[in-house]
């Protein structure tokens, strides 16, 4: 029975992104140690959480069709939400604007409030997040990575 061709494909992006996150790093980070800026980590955290919905459809359409490539792709997609979570930390205790320090090591333990942050970071995890919780358990979310694989 003949199928239907697939369609043409549109033109391929991810190539041209990250040249362009190499060239960033090339051209605009210096060879000094120097604090992250919580714009460039709202910028960082915003292109994790794209990656992970790029990463999530790409699972959802492999599983069905390879479970062993399925499974691994699910596996990147955990730890890309790992690492935007951590990214999303690293904003919160990154250097305030304005004042220019950071909040003091107490008031992070205790987890107070420091107000409305300045860029759209918290709206973007909180929406990513709870996407997140309707496609994995809270095992897979804080299981360690041990690089073992079931195939």
């Amino acid at each position: 029975m003949p199928t239907d061709p697939l369609p043409d494909l549109a033109e391929d992006f991810v190539p041209f992104a990250t040249a362009a996150l190499d060239f960033h790093r090339a051209i605009n980070l210096p060879a000094s140690p120097v604090a992250g800026h919580r714009t460039k980590l709202d910028a960082l955290h915003a292109h994790l959480t794209a990656l992970y919905g790029l990463l999530d459809t790409h699972t959802t359409r492999t599983t069905p069709v390879a479970e062993a490539e399925g499974d691994h792709l699910r596996a990147c997609r955990v730890r890309l939400w790992q690492a935007a979570e951590h990214l999303h930390d690293a904003y919160h205790a990154a250097a305030r604007p304005g004042t220019g320090r950071p909040r003091t090591r107490e008031a992070y333990r205790a987890r107070h409030p420091e107000g409305a942050p300045e860029l759209t970071i918290c709206q973007r995890h909180l929406a990513t997040a709870a996407h997140v919780r309707r496609g994995h358990t809270p095992a897979d979310l804080r299981d360690p990575f041990t690089g073992l694989t079931r195939h």
